[in-house]
């Protein structure tokens, strides 16, 4: 007999932040792997906690940051859709805490949830919509834009209207990776930011909402 619908008592939050029926959660330290690349895909991960790093590595060894996502965000849905295989690593790039899904229970609670389906497909629609900007922004943008851009995302912006401080230690290095530049000019652009006030540091990377100018200048 099929599994019958609840979404009216269902609440997707409660049931990933649940050990139980292919569930589990665990706790990464700072560069500890959630899943490596080639690795098996057999399940669905959900960052409760802390930021975490998706890297891909070429056959010649080279590595490159391809996002770094937060809290609310999944990980791994890649096998949902036939991947055998991680297509890259996940690591944590600050204290995490990560939910693992079995496909299998993922698979039954998005038949038989729409609750969760729907708070799934916005994850996708966003993820997608997020993709897009960023090839966008790699074929048109200045790297002093992409820069701006990448630590606005970093900080949040957007999501409550008023960037949060970084917490997370990213290396410019990191940055340099991700946005497709040298270390060189990250240097450049960061303390030209701070000297006009976009951003500051005290303890923690600070990112104020006029470096928005700066993605939205010709």
């Amino acid at each position: 007999m099929a599994h019958k619908a609840r979404s009216g008592t269902f609440d997707p939050k409660k049931f990933l932040a649940t050990v139980n029926g292919g569930r589990t959660i665990a706790t990464y330290r700072k560069d500890n792997v959630i899943f490596s690349q080639s690795s098996p895909a057999d399940a669905v991960f959900y960052i409760q906690k802390g930021k975490v790093k998706i890297t891909v590595t070429s056959e010649q060894g080279k590595e490159a940051v391809v996002a770094i996502l937060g809290p609310g965000e999944f990980i791994g849905e890649g096998c949902l859709n036939g991947q055998v295989l991680h297509l890259a690593t996940a690591s944590a790039l600050t204290e995490a805490e990560v939910t693992r899904v079995d496909k299998k229970e993922m698979l039954r609670v998005l038949h038989d949830e729409p609750t969760f389906s729907e708070m799934f497909m916005a994850h996708l629609l966003t993820r997608n919509s997020r993709v897009v900007a960023d090839l966008v922004d790699q074929l048109f943008n200045s790297s002093e834009k992409r820069l701006a851009r990448t630590l606005l995302l970093l900080a949040n912006f957007g999501k409550e209207g008023v960037p949060e401080p970084i917490m997370a230690k990213i290396s410019q290095e990191t940055l340099a990776d991700m946005i497709g530049t040298t270390r060189a000019r990250v240097s450049f652009f960061m303390n030209k930011f701070r000297k006009l006030g976009l951003i500051e540091y005290n303890g923690h990377l600070k990112v104020h909402s006029a470096l928005l100018n700066v993605v939205l200048s010709d």
